[in-house]
């Protein structure tokens, strides 16, 4: 315990009285430890899908997939829909856009086995994202964050590899397994993207 002494009156007390006060700081002490390190900041990692259309649909675009805390954040914009229509949009278990129907993507990424539904149920498929809403020009653009997945992780519920996939109907967001949302009219692969590095430190030159 620190024990300031009455003021001295002399310079030399004074002096020597300095050292105690300074003992007696508010400093990590006993039983109140200093904060430790600041975590570190979740790496960016990224993802991309060109988004082609299948047959004479027409319909195209560009998606970015960017990691987050809790899941995955898909933005972008897909063109050449029909004015003021919405369609079903959904992430599919193969990036394999090859069929001209759309077939070859398979079905709607399901890693873990649950019922097709709205994208923000708890237990509806890694794949399901809804649906688009085209404006009178036929675009829709796209801002969503899909809880629950991953990125680049090599996870169970890693998107990268799988095909994003367009639909021509409205998803009800309840019939199963699909929301009979009709054909599929575009297609894409989510490819990633190299992480974002800090930006190299500048030399300051010395004088």
């Amino acid at each position: 315990m620190c024990q300031r002494s009455a003021p001295a009156s002399t310079g030399l007390a004074l002096a020597l009285a300095l050292p105690l006060f300074a003992g007696c700081g508010h400093g990590a002490t006993e039983g109140h430890p200093a904060p430790g390190p600041t975590p570190a900041p979740l790496a960016v990692v990224t993802a991309a899908a060109e988004i082609a259309a299948l047959g004479t649909s027409g319909v195209h675009g560009r998606l970015t997939l960017t990691r987050v805390d809790a899941g995955v954040k898909i933005e972008g914009r897909i063109e050449g829909l029909p004015p003021t229509s919405a369609h079903g949009f959904h992430v599919h278990e193969k990036g394999d856009c090859s069929a001209a129907d759309g077939a070859s993507a398979g079905g709607h990424f399901n890693p873990m086995a649950t019922m097709h539904g709205p994208m923000d149920a708890a237990d509806s498929h890694a794949g399901d994202l809804g649906n688009l809403t085209a404006d009178r020009l036929g675009v829709a653009q796209v801002a969503l964050t899909k809880l629950g997945v991953s990125l680049a992780d090599g996870g169970p519920a890693d998107l990268v590899g799988r095909g994003v996939i367009v639909h021509a109907l409205v998803d009800d967001l309840k019939t199963q397994p699909t929301g009979a949302s009709g054909a599929r009219i575009a297609c894409g692969v989510v490819k990633a993207s190299t992480p974002d590095a800090p930006a190299p430190a500048i030399a300051t030159p010395s004088p």
